[in-house]
């Protein structure tokens, strides 16, 4: 019975991390569609050869490199710390299901799988809430030691407003407080 359990404890965390991985990349699968049909309707990344003045003079016409950076940056981001979790999550299901492991093995492992779920399915929401206040992408990390947040900055940093916005969603929706949060600018 007590095999029964443990493996229906664990195949629910894992079907949990397969889900927040799902939503993430559907989530991130909508946000390159809807960044390509807006570089259609406006032209952008369309080089039509004039001379540098005339890029120089009208940079609106041309795709942003910065921005694709940066959206290359953010989607490594979120691949690795999926990654990462996966790996982890991987070791400690083996762990859990090794022959002769302690029951005090078994339960430490099945709790951290069940952090690593939560987690992720917290920085998801995090991640939601703050490209909803206006970022155009963000990373969230939780950890034992606090909450880092990495979103893109213009060059001059990020204003006090926007500092606020990410504070305010990251101590209303979690225990941390702002003391505990780290923001990343992405230049």
């Amino acid at each position: 019975m007590k095999t029964f359990k443990r493996n229906a404890v664990i195949i629910t965390v894992l079907l949990f991390v397969c889900v927040a991985a799902y939503l993430n990349w559907s989530y991130n699968k909508n946000a390159d569609d809807t960044l390509t049909a807006a570089e259609v309707s406006q032209g952008d990344g369309v080089n039509d050869n004039r001379d540098a003045e005339a890029q120089a003079s009208d940079p609106g016409l041309f795709y942003n490199t910065a921005a694709l950076i940066n959206k290359e940056y953010f989607d490594a981001a979120r691949l690795n710390r999926q990654q990462a979790r996966d790996a982890a999550a991987a070791a400690l299901a083996s762990v859990s299901q090794t022959e002769g492991a302690s029951q005090e093995m078994i339960d430490a492992a099945l709790e951290e799988i069940s952090k690593i779920a939560s987690d992720s399915i917290k920085e998801a929401e995090l991640e939601s809430l703050i490209i909803a206040k206006g970022f155009a992408d963000c990373v969230v990390y939780i950890s034992d030691e606090g909450i880092s947040v990495t979103v893109p900055a213009p060059e001059e940093g990020l204003p006090a407003s926007s500092v606020a916005r990410i504070t305010d969603v990251v101590t209303s929706q979690t225990d941390f407080k702002a003391a505990d949060l780290k923001i990343i600018e992405v230049k």
